[in-house]
């Protein structure tokens, strides 16, 4: 995801960047719902401390307690979200287990707000955050994308994908928008703290006068999404990844379009406290793990994300 003050990055800088067209295949036929609950993935993340390759760079508490809790939006299809059954599913919750077994411990997810996650980073909540974040300058240095002013304590990212941001209508009434600029005097609907929230009020500011363009910002994208279906809102933006999503399947692919290009292309990452370098120096070896083995790979290719797929972990690689 991305949030403005914590998930997605300021205007012009995307919570996600997918470099060129990311293909939603038909393997993403999943729904998902967030909740206020912890869920630690699928069992294939459940490797023993003991036999682990990586366990050793884990810092001893972490080692210990043979959990990493994770803070997560766990609504934002396809990557990550509840399925079916209500287990966590989704590209960072494959991922999140397929590191486990490098690491020797669960990655335990726990539902919340997009725009709360870094507080919860910062009063250890959480041990780390994963959803769709874009890494960017702000949120490495604490600072409000939108007043520019120090907020807090910054993070220091992973980064593991990338992505853009899109804008999309209902299906068949495009009104004509295919840029940002099309949006003024129009309105649009996000989710709240996120990358298009950020984008959206920096392109308010040039619509011409008489002609402004209203935001609204929900807690989640599916509120949005339940915005723009029922007539509420001209337009939605989101991640390319989960508008792509959602045009595939909300109302069986009749609810939604996307148009025009992507655009603020930037990294997701793990976001970890500054202080915590031995936890991230450890998800950076399991990330470059991962890749080495061709599970990143098998992983990617199963969600139909492949142009967002990067060759190895990076640290604050976003501008």
């Amino acid at each position: 995801m991305t949030a403005g003050k914590t998930r997605r990055t300021t205007a012009m800088r995307s919570r996600t960047a997918a470099v060129g067209a990311i293909a939603v295949t038909g393997a993403l036929l999943l729904t998902g719902c967030g909740d206020q609950t912890k869920d630690s993935g699928s069992d294939s993340g459940t490797a023993n401390t003991n036999s682990a390759p990586l366990a050793d760079k884990l810092p001893a508490d972490v080692r210990k307690a043979g959990v990493i809790k994770v803070g997560s939006d766990i609504a934002y299809a396809p990557v990550e979200f509840k399925d079916d059954s209500g287990k966590t599913a989704g590209i960072d919750p494959d991922l999140a287990d397929a590191m486990g077994k490098q690491l020797g411990v669960k990655f335990e997810f726990e539902n919340g707000t997009f725009d709360t996650l870094l507080g919860g980073l910062r009063s250890k909540r959480y041990d780390i955050a994963m959803s769709a974040m874009t890494d960017t300058k702000d949120r490495q240095e604490g600072v409000d994308s939108e007043t520019g002013k120090k907020v807090g304590e910054g993070v220091d990212f992973v980064d593991y994908f990338t992505a853009g941001v899109s804008i999309y209508t209902k299906k068949g009434n495009t009104q004509g928008i295919k840029t940002w600029a099309d949006l003024c005097g129009k309105k649009l609907v996000v989710q709240r703290g996120t990358v298009s929230q950020d984008l959206a009020k920096s392109e308010a500011k040039k619509c011409p006068k008489g002609k402004p363009m209203s935001v609204e910002a929900f807690d989640n994208d599916q509120q949005a999404q339940t915005r723009l279906r029922s007539g509420g809102a001209n337009a939605g933006s989101s991640d390319f990844p989960v508008a792509a999503y959602a045009v595939k399947t909300s109302g069986g692919g009749k609810d939604f379009e996307i148009v025009g290009e992507q655009v603020e292309a930037a990294p997701y990452g793990i976001a970890i406290a500054k202080s915590n370098t031995e936890l991230r120096d450890a998800i950076k070896a399991a990330l470059d793990a991962v890749i080495a083995n061709g599970e990143y790979d098998k992983i990617i290719k199963k969600w139909g994300v492949v142009d967002g797929a990067v060759k190895a972990a990076t640290l604050n690689g976003g501008k």
